[in-house]
């Protein structure tokens, strides 16, 4: 299973920074669209970051993650908000007043056939949108590899080793993980191996717009600049089309 236990630990306890920062562009482009209150769809949910900073805000907020144990962490941080289990391209989705997906949940081929159906995908958030609804989303691009091919980061209970191959023909990364978590007194070893769609920007844009959104390209979230080959994206469905 993607993001299993251990996986999962390790991202929400040293990869959650992006989640964060997203959460706080969500609100200020909510609050200035006068869209005080509402149904979020946080996609791609993981352990539940995002949710939390958004009900606290006061929103009300519907999760999707493939992960089961993503989710056991995600009803714990926000209990307030509801959590399902499902692939993020066949989830109905409910009216709401934004749908988001970060962490370049769209490119992952855990569901391989959500990831061929882009432009379908970006037409059913369109539809669940309300009049002057948002879509945050970013997604991984062509270029994402660079050296050293060979990363490693660690924590107090915890070291990851990753391995990044770019199959620039296929448009597919692949992402070869070694995970250490110490239970007592030793360290438990597993290994996942994810794949993800690289889409061009223009790629993405296109079937953004096609959809009836208004698109504009950030650079990153707050003060988090994204590295080379990520891109994001603000899709703002207007009140009248």
């Amino acid at each position: 299973m993607p993001y299993d236990q251990d996986l999962a630990y390790i991202h929400d306890a040293g990869f959650t920074h992006l989640a964060r920062n997203a959460a706080g562009l969500v609100l200020k482009l909510l609050r200035h669209h006068k869209l005080q209150n509402g149904m979020i769809v946080d996609l791609g949910c993981g352990s539940g970051v995002l949710a939390e900073r958004l009900t606290r805000a006061g929103y009300n907020v519907w999760g999707v993650d493939i992960s089961e144990s993503m989710l056991k962490l995600a009803r714990k941080r926000a209990p307030t908000a509801r959590f399902v289990r499902g692939s993020l391209f066949r989830t109905k989705l409910p009216t709401c007043v934004a749908v988001t997906a970060i962490g370049e949940c769209i490119s992952y081929l855990f569901d391989r056939r959500g990831a061929d159906q882009l432009a379908d995908f970006f037409q059913r958030v369109y539809r669940a949108l309300t009049p002057r609804g948002v879509f945050v989303l970013d997604a991984a691009q062509p270029g994402h590899v660079s050296k050293p091919p060979l990363l490693h980061s660690e924590g107090k209970d915890w070291a990851i080793l990753v391995t990044k191959e770019e199959d620039a023909r296929r448009r597919v990364l692949t992402r070869r993980m070694t995970i250490f978590r110490k239970v007592g007194r030793l360290y438990r070893r597993s290994q996942e191996v994810h794949e993800q769609r690289l889409f061009p920007l223009a790629q993405i844009v296109s079937a953004l717009e096609s959809a009836g959104f208004d698109v504009t390209r950030v650079s990153g979230y707050g003060s988090e600049r994204f590295a080379p080959g990520r891109a994001g994206f603000v899709a703002l469905k207007p009140l009248k089309r």
